[in-house]
């Protein structure tokens, strides 16, 4: 599992955010594509913002230019980009949310979205983990797209076989630009390798979609504290309780269990297509394949469980926080597919 962030150094993160935060609700008839020298930038009340990628993929998808031939107009013809983004903008009018940050564009989303922010979650969630008994927060991280909090604690442990020990924890993310829900999950932490697992049963997921903002004038800003009403304290308790029921004993027992029939469910048929199978399924690149079956051979463990150890293992080598944790997902995927599904990757001739 990725380090990441210090507690310390997540609440400088986040405060940073909160300090460099600016939203707006526009008609997109009152904003408009500007070429500037840092690249494309959406003109809100005068002011130039330069879209991120994340914000490009947004806008594009929503004015309905294909993705290849909107990063050719971005790449080598700016200002044919503006005319079509403009035209589409004033053509086909709506009212959007631009979610700014430290004078960038990074979010173009709807109107209804709910923003509940990495600062309200951490604000609910962490003194639940600092009020569970023994619990260790393991890793953090804020990224363009989401911020995370991984916690573990030895109180609930159990081992899949003789001396492969594991312990049960929590995952949390928020995404603050559109790209998720706040989600809780399950999660183990096996000791032997320190590899994570995020288990995908048992998860809660609340979408950022609110009530439709007010009709009042073409552009105005949102303030902080419009973000602190009354529906969304009411996610973020249910956020809390759900915190408390991913350390449930029980839930972290069943998991064991599902694990340790995993580690006797053999690789029947021929080890590197089960996992080329097995990567058409998790969206692996080529040579994150290549990876999992050299990590599944130098486990020596030609099961399912050792599939998902491999898959885990993956997570540790990106540099980018966000597939690392991505790939733990997909090792708790892998425990979550259905009868047939592993059939056919076990069975791969």
């Amino acid at each position: 599992m990725k380090s990441g962030k210090s507690l310390v150094e997540l609440a400088q993160a986040i405060e940073q955010q909160r300090a460099g935060k600016r939203d707006f609700i526009a008609d997109t008839r009152a904003i408009r594509m500007q070429p500037t020298d840092r690249g494309p930038a959406l003109i809100v009340e005068e002011r130039g913002y330069p879209l991120t990628p994340i914000a490009h993929q947004q806008l594009g998808e929503r004015v309905g230019i294909p993705a290849k031939y909107y990063e050719r107009m971005r790449a080598d013809a700016p200002e044919l980009l503006a005319r079509n983004v403009n035209h589409w903008f004033a053509e086909v009018p709506e009212r959007r949310m631009v979610r700014t940050l430290a004078g960038d564009a990074r979010a173009f989303l709807s109107d209804r979205y709910q923003r509940i922010d990495n600062a309200h979650v951490a604000e609910v969630t962490l003194p639940v983990l600092a009020d569970t008994p023994g619990i260790e927060i393991v890793s953090t991280e804020v990224t363009e797209k989401r911020m995370y909090i991984k916690a573990i604690t030895p109180r609930i442990a159990g081992e899949v076989r003789v001396g492969d020990p594991v312990q049960a924890g929590v995952m949390i993310t928020n995404s603050e630009v559109g790209l998720g829900a706040i989600t809780v999950a399950p999660l183990l932490y096996r000791l032997v390798c320190l590899n994570g697992m995020v288990v995908e049963d048992n998860r809660f997921r609340k979408h950022h979609v609110g009530t439709k903002a007010g009709d009042d004038g073409a552009i105005y800003e949102l303030l902080s504290d419009e973000t602190r009403r009354a529906d969304d304290n009411v996610i973020l308790m249910k956020v809390r309780d759900v915190v408390r029921a991913a350390l449930d004993e029980t839930v972290f027992r069943r998991t064991i269990q599902r694990l340790q029939d995993a580690a006797s469910d053999r690789i029947e048929g021929n080890p590197a297509t089960a996992v080329e199978v097995l990567g058409d399924k998790l969206n692996l690149t080529e040579a994150e394949e290549g990876s999992v079956l050299r990590y599944l051979i130098e486990g020596g463990d030609l099961s399912r469980y050792g599939m998902i150890q491999a898959v885990t293992r993956l997570a540790q080598d990106p540099d980018d926080y966000d597939r690392a944790t991505e790939l733990e997902r997909a090792g708790g995927r892998i425990l979550s597919l259905d009868r047939s599904q592993w059939h056919e990757i076990k069975r791969a001739a």
